[in-house]
């Protein structure tokens, strides 16, 4: 199968479309499917020997890693040379707004990913707080127009077809078990953060508003040691106001991996996420989570069995949640240990698989039954 990939996010840029595409390929390469991607923002123009159309772009402020992606003549062109079978549209936006545009233009099936809550986002930032009407507009467009939407967890469903939007069926997220494992543990690097024995709470991701970092100030006297991982705009208001933290930067890799296994308890805070990958990799690395009753946590934490959720409107919640987990080190254990369990079936290549083989088969299956156009019949017999 000939399959272009569109991403509003891609290598360099370290971020959660950015990995799932990054996954999706190496899979789709590993089964010996043949790739285009198209991707917004500088960075390497090959990746493992497939192309990579990098589209014109610019930055927005408080986001400048985060390139946005603008319409460009050659995705269409690049598209019509490559003559692929199917049409991903990775987080579509602006330049997945261009590449379903091409795709309809020529006739090809589309399956879109939902996996960013940009409305949700920018209500966060005073700048953009008045834009999420307009961003949902653009992404109800987007979606409304693929033949497939894919969205990661039961509330970004249920958010999507509240607002009218068709053909949504959910398709989760993998973690990579050979990375993050309870066997990273470092007693070394333990001693060096907590030297006095302390628990460990950490907090993994970016350091920007929609994230609520500043809620781990509830756990200030709880005589736990609390590590933040990651970098963002948010960095140096956070460490005026989290003065007791330790801020370790952007880590990645297998330095990551140990610090996650080195945690008592995984700490998210953000309730705008429409799946939140790093929950999965703590319970992979064996550690008990704590996450919000909103959006993607709903369905990865039960409360109770593979951790505990908190209630982003309540203040203190997120401190009893905590609390909790750290005065009952056998709970704690329990949950981290049904936790592991639960994720030892959700790895890359067995998610990518189901991609493929379920939905991309399906939506390949209705466009040649349902609906062949005049412009793909002649795409075919071109092809023939």
């Amino acid at each position: 199968m000939r399959i272009v990939m569109v991403a509003e996010s891609f290598l360099p840029q370290i971020n959660g479309v950015a990995n799932t595409v990054r996954h999706v390929a190496d899979r789709l390469l590993a089964r010996g499917h043949e790739l285009l991607i198209i991707a917004a923002g500088a960075g390497p123009d090959t990746y493992h020997g497939v192309r990579v159309l990098r589209a014109r772009s610019f930055g927005i402020p408080g986001y400048k890693e985060f390139p946005v992606g603008l319409p460009d003549p050659a995705i269409e062109r690049s598209m019509t040379e490559f003559k692929p079978d199917l049409v991903h549209l990775a987080s579509p936006f602006f330049l997945g707004a261009y590449g379903l545009r091409a795709a309809r233009r020529l006739g090809l099936p589309t399956v879109a990913v939902f996996q960013t809550d940009i409305a949700g986002f920018a209500r966060q930032y005073p700048l953009f707080a008045k834009t999420d009407r307009a961003v949902w507009a653009l992404l109800r467009r987007n979606h409304s127009r693929v033949d497939r939407t894919l969205a990661p967890s039961s509330a970004s469903m249920a958010l999507l077809m509240q607002a009218g939007i068709p053909r949504v069926q959910h398709w989760g997220r993998g973690v990579n078990l050979e990375l993050f494992d309870p066997a990273h543990r470092s007693q070394q690097w333990r001693d060096e953060i907590s030297p006095d024995g302390q628990p460990i709470v950490g907090y993994v991701g970016r350091l920007a508003a929609e994230k609520k970092v500043r809620r781990l100030a509830e756990l200030s006297d709880l005589g736990c040691r609390v590590v933040v991982i990651g970098d963002g705009p948010d960095r140096a208001s956070l460490e005026h106001s989290l003065p007791n933290a330790t801020f370790l930067g952007m880590r990645r890799g297998a330095e990551l991996a140990s610090i996650f296994a080195g945690l008592d308890v995984f700490v998210h805070t953000g309730e705008h996420e429409t799946f939140c990958q790093t929950i999965q990799e703590a319970q992979a690395s064996g550690v008990a989570t704590v996450g919000p009753a909103a959006g993607g946590p709903l369905d990865l934490i039960r409360p109770g069995e593979t951790g505990l959720l908190f209630e982003p409107g309540q203040p203190g919640s997120l401190r009893s949640a905590v609390s909790f987990l750290l005065d009952n080190p056998d709970a704690r254990a329990s949950m981290a240990a049904r936790g592991l369990q639960r994720v030892q079936t959700r790895t890359w290549p067995a998610v990518v698989d189901d991609l493929v083989d379920r939905h991309y088969a399906e939506v390949l299956h209705e466009a040649t039954v349902v609906r062949p156009t005049p412009a793909r019949t002649a795409r075919v017999r071109r092809a023939a």
